[in-house]
């Protein structure tokens, strides 16, 4: 097979996440009944908000977008994880593992700054109530949303541009279940420190320091709202407090794996399980047990497709 950049290597050696036939079914189960619920899920999400008036408001478009981007990064990794527990020979060709690592970034980095569109609302919602329809109208919220598509792009090509090039004459295990920029890196023939330094500082200090700032700005927003009211206070901490959950699910996972100097497969699986697996299939819950308007909204489409079911 010829290659994009004439490297001897076709295809690349994923691992394996369990021996025992006992832990692969357990795995299987647990993957699959998760992935079941990630779809079911954020597909529900979407849904609700988008055949329901009553969330056609800023706040649940943002919402309804966080939730196709969390199902599309979990498709990313999670079908093949499942396909691969009982597979002996686990191989992924070079051009798949490219096209994984590609979308995997397109999503995480549309997802950052989503979350980060997420949090201007919230501040403008609370702080700023009376110009809040003024200030988060349609466009904006349309043009925050095409941003964060935009920046995801330019965010994953801007690494994949080098990747794709680099030489790879062997070994290839990747040494994980899923192809990323840093253990590929690893396995090319040549000196990758200055490209290892550029994917850490693009995916490592990026989410680090977007997460450091967005915590900052959920504090500043409960600051301004103290000084107010305590009732106020109450009121606000609660309502951010789903979007705090969801920032530290997506963006601690991040930080270990590209910034944490001292890794080890064990726990770089946990992490990645945990952003595969764990927090898209979280993220409906905690938006949807923590909102009012969004379960008023969800019985409502449920009673609508009922009442049709027994019309017909």
């Amino acid at each position: 097979m010829d290659q994009v950049n004439g490297s001897v290597v076709t295809e690349f050696v994923l691992l394996g996440l369990a021996h025992s036939l006992e832990m692969q079914f357990f795995l299987f189960l647990f993957f699959s009944l998760f992935y079941v619920g990630i779809i079911l899920g954020n597909l529900f999400i979407v849904f609700t908000i988008i055949f329901d008036s009553h969330l056609h408001f800023p706040m649940y478009i943002l919402l309804a977008n966080l939730s196709l981007i969390d199902l599309g990064l979990s498709s990313t990794t999670v079908p093949r994880m499942v396909f691969d527990l009982f597979s002996d020979c686990k191989i992924i060709s070079f051009h798949n593992c490219m096209i994984q690592i590609f979308f995997i970034h397109v999503m995480g980095g549309t997802e950052m700054v989503l979350l980060i569109a997420m949090a201007y609302d919230r501040y403008t919602a609370i702080c700023k109530p009376l110009h809040y329809l003024t200030i988060m109208n349609p466009k904006v919220c349309m043009l925050l949303v095409v941003v964060a598509w935009i920046i995801g792009v330019i965010h994953a090509v801007s690494q994949f541009v080098f990747v794709i090039n680099l030489p790879f004459c062997g070994p290839n295990n990747v040494g994980s279940f899923y192809c990323d920029f840093p253990r590929v890196i690893k396995l090319a023939c040549m000196d990758t420190y200055k490209l290892e330094f550029v994917v850490t500082a693009n995916s490592g200090f990026i989410s680090m320091g977007t997460f450091f700032f967005l915590i900052a700005s959920y504090i500043f927003i409960l600051v301004t709202v103290k000084k107010h009211s305590s009732e106020d206070l109450s009121k606000a901490f609660f309502t951010l407090s789903a979007h705090i959950t969801v920032v530290v699910l997506f963006f601690a996972p991040c930080m270990f794996l590209y910034v944490w100097p001292f890794p080890t497969k064990s726990l770089d699986n946990f992490f990645s399980i945990v952003d595969f697996v764990v927090t898209p299939v979280l993220n409906p819950a905690i938006y949807t047990l923590r909102n009012r308007d969004m379960k008023v909204a969800m019985r409502r489409l449920i009673r609508q497709v009922v009442s049709s079911r027994e019309m017909i």
